[in-house]
Order: C-alpha cells, then sequence, then structure tokens
C-alpha cells in the first residue's frame, strides 16, 4: 500500500491515452470532462484533484489508483432490484468533481493523499472473477473523473461476461456520458437536489448535467437506480423532494432510495428526523412503485410485486430474502414473482 502517486517519475502517465483534454494558450490545459471546464497550468490538478497538466500535456497520475477493493453487498450500492441477494466486487477510486459540503466520504473524495495501491484493469476483473463476483461496482469516490481508466476497465469486465455497476453523482458532460454508459449494466446515481442553484453555488456542480445522464442512462438501456441523502438545510423540504419525486416518476418503476445524513466534513446540521424521512417516501409512493429509505431504524423497504402485492424480496439491513423471484430463464432480463409468475421490475 502507498499514499498518492509521486506523478513527476511515474513513467507509466505516457503511456496511457488521456482523454477530454485540449491545450490552450499559455501552456495552459482545459479539460472537458465536467461542467467545471477547468482550466489548469502546468504542475497543477483541476477541481477533481485527479485530471492534471504536466509542462502544457493532459496527465491522469492517478490511472489505476485504487482506494479500496473489497466484497459488498449489491444492496450497499444501493441497488435494490438488479441482482438482488448477490455480492459485488467493489472498487474504490479518490477524488471528485463535486464540493459538497455534507459529504459522507469526504477522506477519499476530497483528498487524494491517502493509502492505496495501482491495479491494471485485468487485475480488478481477476480479482472479480476470483470471487465469483457477477458484477464489479465502481464506487466510494466518484469514478467519472477516472474515465479513461473506467472505460479500460469495463471494456474488459464484459470480455469476461462480468456486469458493470456505476455508482456516480452523473456530472459529466455528454461525450463521456455515452460512452462510459454504453458499458454501463446498472446505475445508481445521485440527485442531490432539484435546485440549479444549489448545485452550482453549493455542490460545483451542474443540475442540468445530471438530469440529462441520467435521461441517457436510461435511453442507453441502464438499469438505473436514483439516491438522494436527505440534508437539513439544504433539500428538505417537502417543495424540493417533490420536484425530484416529480422527475422520477416520468418512469414511476425506478427505485428512489431515501437516506439519512449524519453530521460529517463541513456541514453540522442535525441528523435527518426519521419520521420526516418517512413521510417523504410516503408521498413519494403516491407517485412512484418503489421508495426506500436508508439509514435510519425502521426501515421500509420490501419490494412488492406490482401484479399481486406477494412480497418478492425482503429486506432487512443488508440480510435479503429474494425467495419471492423466479430467476430469468431463456434469455429473458427480468425476474418474475414466484406467486403469480408475473414480469416483475427487477432485472439480472
Amino acid at each position: 500500500m502507498k499514499n498518492g502517486p509521486d506523478w513527476e517519475s511515474q513513467p507509466f502517465l505516457l503511456l496511457h491515452q488521456t482523454r477530454f483534454f485540449a491545450e490552450e494558450t499559455g501552456g495552459l490545459i482545459h479539460c472537458g470532462l465536467c461542467p467545471r471546464g477547468c482550466s489548469i497550468k502546468s504542475g497543477n490538478f483541476g477541481a477533481c484533484r485527479v485530471r492534471g497538466n504536466k509542462k502544457g500535456r493532459g496527465i491522469i497520475p492517478f490511472y489505476g489508483f485504487a482506494s479500496a477493493l473489497a466484497m459488498d453487498p449489491i444492496e450497499k450500492k444501493p441497488l435494490y432490484h438488479f441482482l438482488p441477494g448477490s455480492a459485488i466486487l467493489s472498487l474504490g477510486f479518490t477524488g471528485c468533481n463535486l464540493r459538497c459540503p455534507f459529504c459522507q466520504n469526504w477522506r477519499i473524495s476530497q483528498d487524494t493523499d491517502i493509502q492505496g495501491r495501482y491495479m491494471k484493469p485485468k487485475e480488478v476483473v481477476s480479482a472479480a472473477l476470483r470471487e465469483n463476483s457477477p458484477s464489479i461496482a465502481y464506487t466510494y469516490s466518484e469514478p467519472l473523473v477516472h474515465a479513461e481508466y473506467l472505460l479500460d476497465c469495463m471494456s474488459v469486465a464484459h470480455k469476461h461476461g462480468i456486469a458493470n455497476v456505476l455508482v456516480s453523482n452523473g456530472c459529466v458532460k455528454a461525450e463521456a456520458a455515452g460512452e462510459i454508459l454504453s458499458l454501463t449494466d446498472a446505475a445508481n446515481i445521485d440527485l442531490k437536489c432539484f435546485s440549479p442553484e444549489t448545485y452550482s453555488k453549493i455542490l460545483g456542480g451542474d443540475l442540468q448535467t445530471v438530469l440529462e445522464f441520467i435521461a441517457l442512462a436510461f435511453k442507453t438501456g441502464v438499469h438505473v437506480e436514483i439516491s438522494t441523502l436527505v440534508v437539513p438545510d439544504l433539500n428538505d423540504t417537502e417543495e424540493e423532494l417533490d420536484r425530484c419525486a416529480d422527475f422520477i416518476a416520468g418512469r414511476p418503476e425506478t427505485p428512489w432510495h431515501l437516506a439519512a445524513y449524519h453530521p460529517d466534513y463541513r456541514w453540522n446540521a442535525p441528523p435527518t428526523d426519521p419520521a420526516f424521512l418517512l413521510r417523504t417516501a410516503g408521498r413519494a409512493r403516491e407517485k412512484l412503485r418503489y421508495v426506500y429509505t436508508g439509514n435510519i431504524p425502521a426501515e421500509q423497504n420490501d419490494t412488492p410485486c406490482p401484479h399481486c402485492g406477494a412480497i418478492l424480496v425482503r429486506r432487512r439491513a443488508y440480510r435479503v430474502d429474494a425467495g419471492g423471484l423466479v430467476s430469468p430463464a431463456g434469455g429473458e432480463r427480468f425476474y418474475r414473482c414466484a406467486a403469480c409468475g408475473g414480469k416483475t421490475d427487477i432485472s439480472g
């Protein structure tokens, strides 16, 4: 294990093709990966802290730098309607293009001087094969700022029949989004709020870019689930959360994960009121088929059959009983209900 890279000395910097950079005058490099559009001086990095400029050339010294590699329940991503009850190999990164002051993973998202190791894409896929993991999650910190590595790793995974799961803020421009989503099987995307001003002034992102990323994921055929951390004094009004629900209701079968915040990093508001979270979930269920709550007691996270109401999946934290499902067969994508035989909204 080692800390972040000595980017002055590593020869592999010149061996991996960088993407989404353009030269500017005066030795500056423009990064066009995300809406920030950073102009980077030589010797510096962009806002994400991982995409940089060395003597007028775009560099990605964190290519293959893994902050973590672990087996997780897939429900931890959270994904409740994709390969339920399975374990997933989770690959962590470092850095992020947003600056959420309430970040729950800020130690790896807002700093790059962390412990980790370098892993080639084939090494990650080999680890998944050893663990008999049907899928790999790109997670923990923001994977999209490592677009070049993500594309390489996802391509190798698909060659070995392994599904790709993206856990992301979705704040990346169309060119990279299209390429990455074409290799993505399932995604949990953060919809942090529904205020362009909050995204811009507080988070350092762009709401419209995130909405377009979600729409493109649906269009590409990716299995999509959406998460919202309900943060007091940021997005915890009925109006704000109703606007999120209204957007998701364009695809009412899309699972929405509402999670409770706890004070962390630079946000000191009190924890999310569990009663408020449950009321919000109940109101959203008038528009959406599946709304789940997280980080609170008394979570109500069983999944009913949309046809007969039988329980398809029972969940108690990460203990999962998927006995109400019949696995896809004959080339089908979706599970069926063991009680009525109807096609469910859960895919494999």
